[in-house]
């Protein structure tokens, strides 16, 4: 059966696989000449005439109008859902397959459904981490959205790309990008939503250098206000369970009930998902604002009111203290629950609490126990370090080894993108190493710090001060 991608098409390939002319298919309920203007694509029939039609050509409405049988269509859609909870809840690797299979299948027979996979493909290829077929994907989708708004929309997909151009290393292109949505968000006056929260995920990452107080960061603190960071249990195991169940009603052939089934697996999880994302969010403008006065943002030197600061600190405990709370309910959040005690123990540095802050590092590190190879248990070792100095109490070597030992073991081979956490504890670390006068070991992490920032190619023979590496 003739599948071509519009309807026109496939009107006028039914018609002449069936040896019809315009005439004889119009009938006498319809003009030759309306049969001519459906086939070439300036009308689209109502779905009365669509009926009809179909009737004549001897195929399904459905195929008339989609291209794609009505089992078919319903398979597809339940391949789709399935795609999406292995990209969710399973293994992303197996969702980019899944996700191509589906593209190969749907072809150009039915547009929506193959920008669907091809989006839902995109989305799998940076959660795998492969970033270029990741942006090539994306870029594709967001040329076609221009052409055809009403198959893919554009917004998501430039939120996707500052994302992964930032991750990528083009932070010029990632910026631009982001300026370009929020202006975009801005007409829509959308603060809250997928849309809203995926959007200030990739400004907290694309301006953190630019401070708490820009334009974008004010955006994300916006969204912060207005939807607050909620604590969402754990239903994963339903989730699970549901999407076992869809798989066996599909196996059934009751695919009606399996999409039901696969539709409240994915609505079950989108509340964690949310409530994971906010968190995330409201711990890197946490991070960010606790980071400014030590020297992170471009006009720290003319910061010289301490209330605003105070206040700044009060805030970011705040959004700490929630995103810890919302991780805590998590059981796949155990590194995020630990980073967000660590940021919680720089703000309680910070407020002159080194007590405070050497019990948050510990418990973040005990979260680690099993899993201490990180930059997080790294930080957390020297946040003890920097207790142990202000306190002039214990050792303070001892947690800057504990630090060093774990940034070589994760950082052994320089990466092929900048890595700003991995750059920040490097140079945190110099600085202490600086406290103790352990210069040469200091110079080391603040090349270090430079070599994770993505600065490598002028650093033979170069010496590194504090000054630099700020």
């Amino acid at each position: 059966m003739p599948s071509q991608g519009t309807i026109g098409d496939r009107v006028r390939g039914l018609r002449l696989s069936r040896r019809m002319s315009q005439a004889q298919l119009a009938g006498p309920d319809l003009s030759d000449s309306y049969v001519s203007l459906i086939e070439s694509g300036k009308r689209t029939p109502t779905p009365v005439v669509a009926r009809l039609l179909a009737e004549r050509l001897g195929c399904t409405t459905e195929f008339l109008l989609h291209g794609i049988e009505p089992r078919q269509r319903i398979d597809t859609e339940l391949g789709l859902r399935h795609a999406e909870l292995e990209l969710h809840h399973g293994d992303p690797a197996m969702a980019v397959d899944r996700f191509s299979e589906i593209v190969k299948a749907v072809g150009e027979e039915n547009v929506m459904l193959a920008a669907q996979a091809r989006l839902g493909r995109a989305r799998a290829l940076e959660a795998q981490g492969r970033l270029g077929a990741a942006v090539e994907a994306f870029e594709r989708l967001r040329r076609e959205a221009a052409a055809h708004p009403e198959r893919v929309a554009d917004l998501p997909l430039t939120i996707a790309l500052s994302r992964c151009y930032h991750r990528a290393g083009d932070t010029l292109r990632a910026r631009d990008l982001g300026a370009h949505a929020r202006k975009h968000v801005a007409r829509l006056g959308l603060t809250q939503g997928e849309i809203a929260v995926e959007l200030a995920a990739a400004l907290v990452e694309t301006e953190a250098g630019s401070g708490p107080a820009s334009d974008g960061m004010a955006y994300v603190r916006h969204v912060l206000d207005v939807n607050g960071v909620p604590v969402s249990a754990d239903r994963s195991a339903e989730v699970r369970s549901l999407w076992r169940s869809s798989v066996a009603a599909a196996q059934g052939e009751d695919s009606a009930l399996a999409v039901r089934l696969a539709d409240d697996a994915i609505a079950t999880g989108r509340p964690s998902r949310m409530a994971f994302k906010l968190a995330r969010v409201a711990l890197e403008w946490s991070r960010l604002a606790v980071a400014v006065p030590a020297g992170d943002a471009p006009d720290t030197a003319v910061t010289d009111a301490s209330a605003p600061v105070e206040d700044e600190l009060g805030d970011a405990s705040r959004f700490a203290t929630s995103a810890t709370e919302a991780f805590a309910k998590l059981p796949e959040a155990r590194r995020e629950h630990a980073d967000s005690l660590v940021v919680l123990a720089h703000i309680q540095l910070r407020l002159g609490n080194p007590g405070v802050a050497a019990g948050l590092a510990g418990s973040a590190l005990e979260l680690l126990a099993n899993d201490g190879s990180s930059t997080v248990a790294a930080s957390a070792h020297l946040v003890l370090a920097q207790v142990a100095l202000d306190q002039k109490e214990g050792d303070p070597q001892a947690s800057l080894q504990s630090a060093h030992r774990l940034l070589e073991s994760l950082h052994g081979s320089i990466s092929p993108h900048p890595d700003r956490r991995a750059g920040r504890a490097w140079r945190e670390l110099g600085d202490l190493y600086g406290q103790v006068g352990a210069h040469r070991r200091q110079t080391g992490a603040y090349r270090r710090a430079l070599e994770a920032a993505g600065v490598r190619s002028a650093l033979v023979g170069v010496s590194v001060d504090s000054a630099v590496s700020r």
